[in-house]
């Protein structure tokens, strides 16, 4: 018998456009000043009239706002949760109006589609690139500019938060900062802090840019990126992200090869291929956009203060964390002791109990990208 037989046939979105929204100054958490300040953001679906059927869509580290649907009938692919968002699916836009924001210092900085304040942006009082004079920016400072701009569209309140990886951080930061604007909650391959260890693994990533001598520490918009640093970090976050399985199917045994057998210089073809995929990536991304994520990253904890676990409680929204089985980069204990942190003890007032459900695969952390339709049914249940 279909599995289907009596439900709405799936359907895609219409061409979807990329919007700007802009501040003419925000102040950061840290006290820093940013003029000017512009973020892209797209919409799935429509708002209904009393704006209570919003969901955000937070985005993950390499990642844009481009959740779903397609800018032109010809682009090769949707956007990277497109089984999941749209007319009929898990996230159905014939009942919510859906939400995706470029978040500030994005990764793709030269992509087209993309528009992002950040080192690679013209400073209007120097007439040149930020570099490294761009303040430091948090995840919470990501929250506040959406927060912005759902303000400026006068909605006040949530149907849901829902985001990957970098983006399971501004989803629990959302719930924790604003408990009574976030009715639902669903961080998938996230956690609700980043400790030493993960912190260190991810200073393994900016470890190549900061140590290219063509980085001149930062200020090199001038004089063409620090390609090589570039390169090699995006390779080592493609690698962090692919569980072993994924990764061997896609990339050559090392027995295959002839040449390192003989020569210590000769370079193994899974590493020259996914160099090659990482090169593909620099095209569009920014050596110091990479540094500011991964420090934002690096930074992250629940309310951003001195005890995660406490702040944490603050959420009363309904919540399902989805860690990826096999991640290597987000462990599911990350996301079984963020868990375990909400439900201990006291919570706030209406605060309910936190699920939790794994994401099958073989591509591990990208599970949680490639993979999302293998928990679409557990996102739809909470959402309903």
């Amino acid at each position: 018998m279909d599995k289907n037989l009596g439900q709405a046939p799936v359907q895609e979105l219409a061409l979807v456009e990329k919007q700007a929204f802009e501040m003419p100054v925000y102040t950061t958490q840290n006290g820093s000043t940013i003029k000017q300040l512009k973020v892209g953001w797209e919409a799935y679906g429509t708002l209904n009239a009393d704006k209570s059927n919003v969901i955000l869509i937070t985005h993950f580290f390499s990642g844009t706002s481009h959740a779903a649907g397609k800018y032109t009938a010809d682009d090769a692919a949707p956007g990277y949760w497109d089984a999941i968002i749209g007319p009929n699916k898990a996230i159905d836009t014939n009942k919510y109006y859906v939400i995706s924001v470029d978040t500030l210092v994005n990764a793709n900085v030269f992509d087209k589609n993309v528009i992002t304040t950040g080192p690679a942006t013209i400073n209007p009082d120097t007439g040149k690139a930020y570099g490294l004079s761009f303040p430091v920016v948090t995840i919470a400072d990501f929250v506040e500019v959406q927060k912005a701009l759902l303000d400026s569209l006068g909605i006040a309140k949530l149907h849901a938060v829902v985001g990957a990886s970098m983006g399971s951080f501004q989803a629990i930061e959302w719930a924790t900062r604003y408990p009574d604007k976030v009715e639902r909650l669903i961080p998938v391959i996230g956690t609700a802090y980043i400790d030493a260890w993960a912190a260190v693994k991810l200073e393994r990533w900016a470890y190549p840019i900061k140590t290219d001598p063509n980085w001149h520490n930062g200020d090199y918009y001038e004089h063409g990126q620090p390609k090589q640093g570039l390169v090699t970090a995006l390779a080592y976050i493609i690698q962090d992200a692919v569980f072993p399985t994924g990764f061997n199917m896609r990339y050559p045994a090392p027995a295959t090869d002839a040449a390192p057998h003989n020569n210590i210089l000769a370079s193994f073809s899974a590493w020259d291929q996914l160099m090659q995929h990482a090169a593909m990536r620099a095209e569009v991304q920014d050596a110091n956009h990479i540094l500011y994520l991964i420090r934002a990253s690096q930074l992250y904890r629940a309310g951003m203060g001195d005890n995660w676990q406490q702040a944490i409680k603050n959420i009363s929204a309904k919540t399902l964390f989805l860690p990826a089985t096999g991640d290597q980069l987000l462990y599911p204990a990350m996301a079984k002791a963020s868990v375990d942190a909400m439900n201990a003890g006291e919570n706030h007032a209406g605060a309910k109990q936190a699920d939790y459900a794994e994401i099958p695969g073989i591509w591990g952390h990208l599970d949680g990208v490639v993979g999302i339709a293998a928990v679409a049914d557990k996102i739809e249940a909470l959402l309903n």
